[in-house]
């Protein structure tokens, strides 16, 4: 019996705004293979569609703040007839409405998908490990932990999905070619851990003590309070801090970012969809860090002063 091994060609185009055509990550891509088209989400309907002919499959990588631009690309991949848009997700589980003013916008945009009967998959992702790396004593990972990572909320004993930033693109790959996610919500995640066991891990492999600073329900929600009132635009440093905030407050005071809460709230897993995906692990991405091997996020940006000034809050 002879075993054949099929390869799939896969053409990429990366949809970007005309100003950003030569900046370096547009230009990375371009070296890689990927076309590229410039678009404005803000111009004709028809301009926009004819960008789209063609695509099978449209993912949404938007600003958080920004994903209300998206109805215009959402109705072109209609017209288009694309055949599975997935809108600008990839976040943690979270219900409807009440826990995070960024997914209640975004659950404004799924409705949308649905009410022009656009095919879509949802697709969230565990907390990053990159934006939850304390930091050591040593001061050996500073460069890579980041600012909202200093504290624990409530007693640390919440299971939280986890996963590593890198394998976010290998699960996507396999869940836009899978038809049981088609039209459904999938959560994609390395482990769940609760922040102690997080704190443990890392002072196993670093082999230094950590401090644990644990911030109560009630000062994490009255932070959240504070900047809510100030009714932020999706643009300002106020927008960034709030969404922080209640990432914090979400995932580690409710505990809606897991997978049996994902289960209920009508989500696929992708350890049920895809049990030979083994990813990364966090001890794993611990070490690389201690080795110098590690890279801060969003590092283009968050040297910014209006970035420093968000995560001031966090100290």
């Amino acid at each position: 019996m002879t075993s054949l091994s099929l390869k799939i060609a896969i053409e990429i185009t990366a949809l970007v705004r005309p100003s950003s055509l030569q900046k370096p990550a547009v230009l990375a891509l371009q070296k890689q293979g990927a076309q590229v088209v410039a678009i404005d989400l803000a111009g004709s309907h028809d301009q926009i569609t004819k960008a789209l002919l063609g695509m099978d499959v449209v993912i949404s990588t938007i600003y958080g703040g920004n994903v209300m631009d998206e109805i215009p690309l959402i109705n072109a991949a209609k017209a288009a007839g694309v055949k599975r848009y997935l809108p600008c997700f990839f976040a943690t589980v979270a219900p409807a409405k009440g826990a995070l003013f960024l997914r209640e916008m975004k659950e404004d945009v799924l409705n949308h998908i649905k009410s022009v009967k656009l095919p879509y998959t949802v697709i969230d992702v565990g907390w990053w490990y990159q934006v939850n790396l304390p930091r050591l004593p040593s001061g050996r990972i500073d460069y890579v932990a980041m600012e909202t990572s200093d504290g624990i909320a409530g007693d640390g004993n919440v299971p939280i999905a986890f996963i590593d930033l890198r394998d976010v693109g290998v699960y996507v790959a396999r869940i836009i070619a899978d038809p049981r996610t088609l039209n459904r919500m999938v959560l994609a995640y390395d482990e769940v851990l609760t922040h102690n066991q997080l704190y443990d891990q890392v002072e196993q492999v670093s082999g230094e003590t950590l401090p644990r600073k644990y911030v109560t329900a009630e000062e994490i929600k009255s932070r959240i309070h504070e900047v809510e009132v100030k009714n932020p635009a999706p643009d300002s440093v106020e927008f960034v801090t709030l969404a922080q905030l209640q990432y914090w407050h979400s995932c580690g005071i409710r505990g809606d970012n897991n997978p049996e809460n994902a289960e209920y709230l009508g989500y696929l897993l992708s350890k049920d969809l895809y049990p030979d995906i083994k990813g990364i692990r966090l001890e794993t991405f611990v070490q690389e860090a201690i080795d110098g091997k590690g890279r801060r996020v969003y590092e283009h940006i968050m040297s910014l002063p209006s970035m420093k000034e968000a995560n001031k809050g966090w100290k």
